[in-house]
């Protein structure tokens, strides 16, 4: 919920930062084709439209590892005739192909629906810490992967970390993971969903985590990292002062045990609750981890309520039927 200041007096409405999970646009086991993305996103934005329909102005954000990758692939293996780019580049151009694709279906779906919504796409950069320490313990991996020999190769002629992934039969390169501080465009994004009587924004942004870039003297500069999409999610919300924040992902309720027999749902946990079972080992970090991590730090700054539930489940969570609630 969101107060908003109109002519007519003080309004409330309805809004959320709602955090879409990688399987809304590429599924495991496909090749990552335009084709194969527009359809996910045909089955996945009508539940998006669902809530616009009932009165929500929302800002969404996404994921873009397997597409970052490929356009990271596409870089090597064309780097004898153009000149690669920069992880943080290649980021950016990760979003604008992700935001067209979401905002040409959801605009085509939106207006079959008569629903009149512009939607927009905001090229966001994330803040970052210079002195992190993700950037002297890069963990994360991007990219193909690479026989050693040419994987010590690129460790010298580039300066690249390498790790081996025995399971996959070769050395694949890691990137830092640092945490995101702040967004660059947060007043531009708060404008776009908040202002005006007759809202008429729908807006993409944080794509991929966002763009990481550090302060300097001279303003902003990219580096070479990748940001967690959930953590960079839950700043955007506290930097635009949303209450709500919406994580959709794979299942239609957070569990404790989870695989186990022993599996419990949670329906709903306190902010002290979820502190509780995070630290001793309820939510791996390959798994829920990361989604309850972004929604304490949520919380913990200010924020309101989380919901974590599936695309499919989303209506009836919102209504309260299914889905997990975090609150302070």
């Amino acid at each position: 919920m969101h107060l908003k200041i109109l002519s007519g007096g003080i309004s409330i409405t309805k809004t959320a930062v709602v955090a879409i999970g990688g399987n809304a646009i590429l599924r495991a086991g496909q090749k990552g084709s335009a084709e194969e993305q527009f359809g996910n996103l045909q089955n996945s934005m009508p539940y998006l439209v669902k809530m616009i329909k009932e009165g929500y102005d929302i800002v969404i954000t996404h994921g873009n590892g397997p597409q970052v990758g490929n356009i990271l692939l596409q870089n090597e293996i064309a780097a004898h005739k153009v000149p690669p780019m920069s992880l943080d580049i290649c980021g950016a151009m990760s979003q604008g192909l992700l935001g067209y694709m979401i905002q040409q279906t959801l605009t085509n779906l939106l207006y079959r629906e008569k629903i009149k919504k512009c939607v927009v796409s905001i090229v966001t950069q994330v803040v970052v810490n210079a002195d992190d320490p993700a950037f002297k313990n890069p963990t994360k991996p991007v990219g193909q992967y690479y026989p050693k020999e040419e994987a010590e190769k690129l460790m010298k002629e580039k300066g690249w970390v390498m790790k081996e992934d025995r399971a996959r039969g070769g050395f694949r390169r890691v990137v830092p993971s640092p945490e995101p501080v702040d967004i660059v465009e947060k007043d531009a994004i708060r404008r776009l969903v908040f202002s005006g009587e007759n809202q008429e924004y729908v807006v993409v942004a944080a794509g991929g985590g966002g763009i990481p870039v550090v302060r300097t003297a001279n303003g902003y500069t990219g580096v070479e990292a990748v940001i967690d999409k959930d953590l960079a999610s839950s700043v955007l919300a506290n930097a635009i002062d949303e209450k709500f924040f919406i994580i959709l992902t794979d299942v239609d309720r957070v569990c404790l045990n989870f695989g186990k027999p022993d599996q419990t749902p949670i329906s709903s946990m306190t902010l002290s609750e979820a502190e509780r079972y995070y630290e001793r080992g309820e939510f791996p970090s390959g798994s829920m981890g990361p989604k309850i991590l972004a929604a304490m730090r949520f919380l913990q700054r200010g924020g309101e309520k989380v919901l974590i539930t599936s695309g499919e489940g989303l209506m009836d969570a919102l209504e309260g039927r299914t889905g997990t609630v975090i609150t302070r």
